[in-house]
């Protein structure tokens, strides 16, 4: 496995990204150029561990341990150790559908239970996926193929995130004929309009993948919104194909209904990233400015997770005058604690790529931690003009239950011109939920156990956001690969799809 000694003898370090100063100048991919060399050294960390952890797919205290699409990860570690690049691709390529996207924005659960991590820095799991599948588009050892024999039945994909665009693959492969239909302009929900460019090249990444999928037969269509659509109505899909599954995602964002919330410049953080995105791709990078501007504005963000650093880092490119990041909960530990035990997700202080641009652009974290907003300040014409905040500490109420409590004489007023809502998801819209008929959770997610993936109506499977609520990349490919299998097998009465 590897070098057996490896671990001892080479340090933890990961591709670096281009310097925060002259990224921020444009919309390319943060990451710099990888060395093969220095990648193979790194995949020597691996250790022969008895019993791998970074490859369980768990979940352990509601938290991702290990890969939920169960990678060979060691397996293709000792691959690259070994420089035979194109075997450690066809390995990743078992599991995982689109290691290019999860190589990019996966927040990396494996690397929180490498075994080596319990000790020492984990390896560079991340790192080295991303770079065998990069490789592989290098190489050319990815084209179209096509499945040989077509089954004659017809499914329906409702959404073209990464569930879908997984159950879509896995279903062509099985010879269905595959028909993805898409609300927005472009293939690819999430990783199109969710997630910057910066992060997640669309034209040279995201729209790749996708040509390949036509190449191989999965028919899309854009523009379709299942549900208001007077042509692709619910009832057509039914009529028309012999399956549908739905994975629309978990698109309803938490608002934050308080005093001043109808001022002008407040938004939520998915239309912001979305309009960016959107404005970038349709004028080809044109310096205008897009419709939702934050030049020359004091920006806040309010919500600390991924989306709010996505926020960071595009109004800084937009040329902001100032960005902070408001977040509710404390500021996290440097190292584990001891309620956060190996091999759950390490909940430490980690600075993200957005944060990193901002303390080097402004000289500090923009992260503010245990302020909640009490109301937004608005000018005559209704105009954003600051945000009314205070500090607040974590006690239990009655009930037991931690709450938030202000701590008096905190309450000060922050300038802002634009403020940005990434407070998360509520869950699915129900609009089509309601229009094919669908049982809901408690959550208002549709009723499907994972596994089966089957609704209430028969012909009709579920995954993704719209079935777990709001989760990971990795875990929307874990669940369309297995609505996939699970569809395949209600078409045909049995499957061969993993």
């Amino acid at each position: 496995m590897g070098k057996a000694t490896g671990f001892l003898e080479v340090e933890r370090q990961n591709i670096p990204n281009r310097p925060p100063l002259e990224r921020i100048k444009d919309w390319f991919e943060i990451h710099a150029h990888r060395d093969d060399s220095a990648v193979s050294r790194q995949a020597s960390r691996c250790m022969d561990c008895g019993t791998p952890y970074c490859h369980t797919g768990i979940l352990l205290n509601g938290m991702s341990s290990g890969c939920p699409i169960n990678n060979l990860i060691p397996e293709f570690n000792d691959l690259v150790y070994r420089n035979r690049w194109r075997e450690a691709y066809e390995r990743l390529r078992k599991t995982n559908n689109f290691p290019e996207f999860t190589g990019r924005v996966c927040p990396a659960p494996c690397e929180g239970s490498c075994v080596l991590g319990y000790i020492e820095p984990p390896v560079t799991i991340k790192d080295i996926e991303c770079s065998i599948i990069d490789r592989a588009w290098e190489e050319g050892w990815i084209t179209p193929n096509p499945p040989k024999f077509r089954t004659g039945k017809k499914v329906a994909i409702v959404g073209s995130g990464p569930a879908g665009l997984a159950c879509a693959d896995q279903l062509n492969q099985a010879g269905h004929h595959v028909v993805v239909f898409e609300r927005a302009d472009r293939i690819g929900g999430l990783l199109m309009y969710g997630i910057p460019n910066m992060k997640l090249d669309k034209r040279l990444i995201v729209e790749r993948r996708i040509q390949l999928m036509r190449d191989e037969g999965v028919e899309f269509h854009t523009g379709v919104f299942i549900g208001k659509d007077k042509f692709w109505t619910p009832d057509r899909l039914r009529n028309e194909f012999d399956a549908i599954v739905l994975c629309c995602g978990a698109t309803k964002a938490r608002d934050l209904p308080i005093e001043g919330c109808d001022a002008n410049g407040i938004y939520l953080a998915m239309d912001f990233l979305t309009a960016n995105t959107k404005h970038l791709l349709d004028t080809n990078f044109d310096p205008s400015p897009p419709p939702i501007n934050a030049k020359g504005k004091d920006v806040i963000v309010i919500g600390g997770g991924d989306t709010g650093t996505d926020c960071v880092g595009t109004s800084i490119r937009q040329g902001c005058k100032s960005v902070i990041q408001l977040e509710i909960l404390p500021k996290p530990p440097p190292h584990r604690l001891p309620n956060n035990p190996w091999p759950e997700w390490p909940k430490v202080y980690k600075l993200d790529y957005g944060q990193e641009e901002a303390a080097a652009l402004q000289g500090s974290d923009p992260r503010n931690y245990l302020v909640q907003t009490k109301r937004f300040l608005k000018d005559a014409n209704g105009n954003l003009t600051g945000l009314e905040v205070c500090n607040i500490e974590w006690v239990k109420d009655n009930q037991g239950r931690m709450t938030p409590k202000e701590i008096e004489g905190t309450t000060r007023t922050l300038p802002c011109q634009l403020a940005l809502l990434a407070l998360g998801f509520l869950g699915p819209e129900q609009e089509i939920i309601q229009q094919f008929g669908l049982e809901t959770d408690a959550r208002s997610n549709v009723k499907a156990e994972h596994g089966k993936f089957t609704t209430n109506i028969p012909g009709i499977f579920a995954a993704g956001d719209m079935r777990r609520g709001q989760s990971l990349v990795v875990w929307a490919i874990n669940e369309g690969r297995g609505a996939a299998r699970e569809c395949d097998r209600y078409l045909m009465g049995s499957t061969r799809l993993p």
